[in-house]
């Protein structure tokens, strides 16, 4: 079990427990005054600014490189965050919650000024809740789009649909928090244009966490046509030209599952990351 699971499920998993997703914890003024900055944010991450930051800190020394990335895990690990979540458990989350809500992404609207829709605000309150009356407050061109009225309500069975055609386009699904416990929202992350995908993996602050799950490719079903392959935003699968099969590189696999869907045989199952001791320890 991750870290989380430990701190805010009981040893369970924390994003499948109903008191993570309550209207009460919006109740919190520091909460709800995150939630409104986040949606509010239009710097470009490639602004001059942060493109000067970047280039001092890589000229710093690599230990003092590390510390500040542990020192900005650690303060992210209490403000906002995310975890990767498979689509079997994004449909479970959809059973706990009572209502979504579909808005502008912000990393999409950051990097390419427009928007684009794969983010989904989950919650317990009937059309939307208290999160609704949050994002309501906020630029309705940001959070509504030019082409809508307000923000787009959506029932569970349309998010459900709209989640299995974000998996066919081979995004993954992660869960965000507002200041943790609380998880307000459901993401759709490519490596392209993500930023907490890309300061993940490129060694910035790591703002998002994996699975509790790792693929695995049954070699006796896998045929080697590689069609999984463009689908991992993680670079977790090889090909043997000498096997003619596909791999699961273990110990970079974030667990989406994702790539089940660009294979034709089935020939790939998600496993328990504590059942692989690989991975076991890895988040």
């Amino acid at each position: 079990m991750c870290e989380f699971c430990l701190r805010h499920g009981e040893g369970k998993k924390w994003y499948l427990r109903a008191s993570n997703y309550a209207e009460d914890l919006l109740s919190d003024v520091r909460r709800r005054r995150l939630v409104t900055q986040f949606f509010s944010r239009r710097q470009s991450a490639d602004g001059p600014d942060n493109r000067l930051r970047r280039r001092l800190r890589q000229r710093l020394p690599a230990f003092v490189r590390r510390a500040l990335r542990a020192r900005a895990t650690r303060r992210l690990k209490k403000r906002h965050f995310g975890q990767v979540v498979p689509i079997e458990e994004v449909n479970q989350i959809l059973g706990i919650v009572n209502s979504v809500v579909r808005v502008s992404c912000v990393c999409r609207h950051t990097k390419l000024g427009r928007e684009e829709r794969y983010c989904y605000g989950v919650s317990m309150g009937p059309g939307g809740g208290k999160l609704r009356d949050l994002l309501r407050g906020l630029d309705d061109s940001f959070v509504g789009g030019p082409d809508a009225s307000g923000l787009e309500a959506l029932t569970l069975e349309q998010a459900s649909a709209a989640f299995r055609e974000h998996e066919k386009e081979g995004l993954c699904h992660t869960v965000w928090t507002f200041m943790a416990p609380f998880i307000g929202g459901i993401c759709n992350c490519d490596r392209s244009d993500c930023m907490a995908m890309r300061s993940t993996i490129t060694g910035g602050p790591k703002t998002f966490f994996r699975a509790e799950h790792v693929a695995q490719v049954d070699p006796a079903v896998c045929d080697g046509c590689r069609s999984c392959m463009r689908f991992c935003q993680f670079g977790a699968l090889g090909y043997s030209a000498a096997a003619k099969r596909v791999s699961v590189d273990q110990s970079a696999c974030y667990g989406c599952g994702v790539c089940r869907s660009g294979c034709p045989h089935d020939a790939i199952v998600l496993n328990p990351r504590a059942d692989v001791p690989a991975a076991a320890n890895l988040w």
